[in-house]
């Protein structure tokens, strides 16, 4: 990716945090100008402690007090700076990326591992938010400090001057080389510790299978190769900023010996005084100063360059369609028109020219083997995927007023699921209470509303513990057993208003029993109100269906 590509997405990004690179930027200055001020009156109070200079001591002593408070100040106030408003920064620019994350598209495919784009939501925001809020703000600084620096020291002996600040050209060349080779080893080890987040992530939420697998060494010893790989890397690329370091001190040490051996034949000649020359040691300070700081912001930058990369490549997951809900307010059917379906062009079709009804109020089974395409059909009703071939539509009356009679038609899109009620096969409840994974429902439900779901549902199994609605649940229904995880789903669906009803395989984990009386409360509560739609094994379900769906593997 192209640096200019990246400076504008930078700037772009930098936009809500620019108050704070001001005040940081301020404070710098402020630093900076504080630091040249102590050395005019350390210069002041040794020409006057050697007779050069006609001021008194006293008025020299309280110019360096007030500069030393100055300073305390300043530091205090900054540090407030950078840990109060530099969490929010990092926050905000999480937040809006997760929020973009959420709302992006959904292919099937994702291309990134979960562990990469925690990694990348973490680190790399991290990484990101500390180049605008402090290291751009502190390179501006320095500028300022060496600018500043420069003229003072020219003011004193324009020679010296000349000769401190003739390596900056040789420096530019050599930072060049060394932002390349830098880049290029810092997104080699960003590369590697995403695939250790990734392998973390995934052996903590499958622990328990890799147990029963006793494959937990197989792991272990995974991990164990990255983390050496990681080694390897932070060492070749410690290896390569030492050396440049070494050479870089080496200038610096060369040009405070030549300020000195300059400073002590200037002031044996007697054309400088004792402060001048503490002035030119230090202001040499104050001038290589910068470029010893680019030995430290270098890197931070070239890290954030690769940062930005990375979550440069998270925002360019297309959006998907956003406006107002399209919301049937009776009941609603759904009918592919030809329908062809493929995840990419390196995989098989999953439907191929498909044509089917389900009819407002309806109830369909859909049946097929494994790989025949039912997941992928609710994912197409859920505008989750885009069919490459045919359309999706949403039919039924009173679309956005209930006593609207007129039958109206709309294409599948987000937009429209606002009319469709999921439960997805397998386990997913988040961490929480009961009442908190059933307000993902719905966030107005009211106690009784939750506890009419739950029932329905075949869930009343929570009012007889200790804290009913409140009964913590741990990652993934912790806590619970699968039948009554896969339950509390269906009831957290049942409180959602939608007219269509879909599930995946949402009594998989249920007795027979259990089976039918959730089936016989669905029918009698939906009452005809709700289209179902079903993907099942189970013969129960498919004898409550008015029709069957059957698919076949392409």
């Amino acid at each position: 990716m192209k640096t200019l590509t990246i400076i504008k997405w930078f700037w772009r990004t930098a936009r809500p945090f620019r108050l704070q690179s001001t005040l940081n930027t301020f404070m710098g200055l402020l630093s900076v100008a504080t630091r040249l001020a102590f050395i005019m009156a350390t210069k002041l109070a040794i020409d006057i402690a050697t007779g050069k200079s006609n001021s008194t001591l006293a008025l020299a002593s309280a110019f360096l007090i007030s500069i030393v408070l100055v300073q305390i100040a300043s530091g205090f106030a900054n540090r407030w700076i950078a840990a109060i408003l530099g969490v929010r920064a990092q926050n905000k620019m999480q937040h809006t990326l997760f929020s973009r994350l959420m709302e992006s598209q959904w292919t099937g495919l994702e291309k990134r591992h979960s562990g990469d784009v925690l990694n990348r939501l973490e680190r790399d925001v991290r990484e990101v938010t500390s180049v605008i809020t402090d290291t751009l703000p502190s390179a501006i600084a320095v500028i300022f400090q060496l600018i500043l620096s420069f003229f003072y020291l020219y003011s004193m002996d324009a020679m010296l001057a000349v000769i401190i600040v003739f390596v900056v050209p040789l420096f530019a060349l050599l930072s060049r080389i060394y932002v390349k080779k830098m880049r290029k080893l810092t997104h080699e080890m960003r590369q590697t510790d995403s695939e250790i987040q990734s392998v973390l992530t995934e052996s903590i939420q499958n622990r328990m299978v890799l147990k029963t697998l006793e494959q937990t060494q197989t792991i272990s010893d995974r991990l164990g190769q990255l983390q050496a790989k990681l080694r390897k890397q932070v060492r070749h690329r410690t290896l390569f900023s030492s050396f440049s370091a070494l050479v870089l001190n080496a200038g610096f040490a060369m040009g405070y010996l030549i300020t000195f051996i300059w400073g002590a034949h200037r002031l044996q000649e007697g054309a400088i005084t004792y402060g001048m020359m503490l002035a030119f040691v230090q202001l040499v300070g104050q001038i290589q100063g910068p470029f010893r700081d680019v030995t430290r912001f270098v890197p931070v930058i070239i890290s954030s360059l690769t940062a930005a990369e990375r979550l440069i490549e998270l925002e360019d997951t297309p959006l998907e369609e956003t406006g107002n809900p399209i919301r049937f307010e009776g009941p609603a059917g759904i009918r592919f028109k030809d329908v062809s379906y493929a995840y990419d062009a390196q995989h098989r079709t999953i439907l191929s020219h498909l044509s089917c009804d389900f009819k407002p109020g309806s109830s369909t089974a859909i049946l097929g083997e494994t790989g025949a395409g039912k997941t992928t059909l609710l994912r197409l009703i859920l505008a989750l995927l885009k069919p490459d071939k045919g359309e999706i539509e949403i039919y039924g009356t009173g679309c956005g007023d209930k006593d609207d009679t007129t039958q109206r038609t709309h294409e599948i899109s987000p937009l429209t699921r606002c009319n469709l009620v999921y439960v997805p096969q397998g386990n997913t409840l988040f961490s929480g209470t009961i009442r908190e994974n059933l307000r993902l429902g719905n966030a107005e439900a009211t106690d009784e509303e939750m506890r009419e779901a739950l029932t329905i549902a075949c869930a009343d199994f929570v009012f007889q513990t200790p804290d009913g609605l409140d009964t913590i649940c741990g990652e993934q229904g912790t806590g619970l057993s699968e039948g009554q995880a896969q339950r509390i789903s269906i009831a957290r669906a049942l409180l959602r208003h939608g007219n269509i009803l879909l599930l995946d395989e949402a009594t998989s984990a249920l007795d027979l029993e259990t089976e039918q009386m959730l089936l016989n409360n669905l029918t009698s509560h939906l009452n005809g109100n709700q289209t179902l739609i079903f993907i099942t094994h189970r013969p129960a379900i498919v004898d409550h269906c008015d029709q069957v769906l059957q698919l076949q593997r392409q």
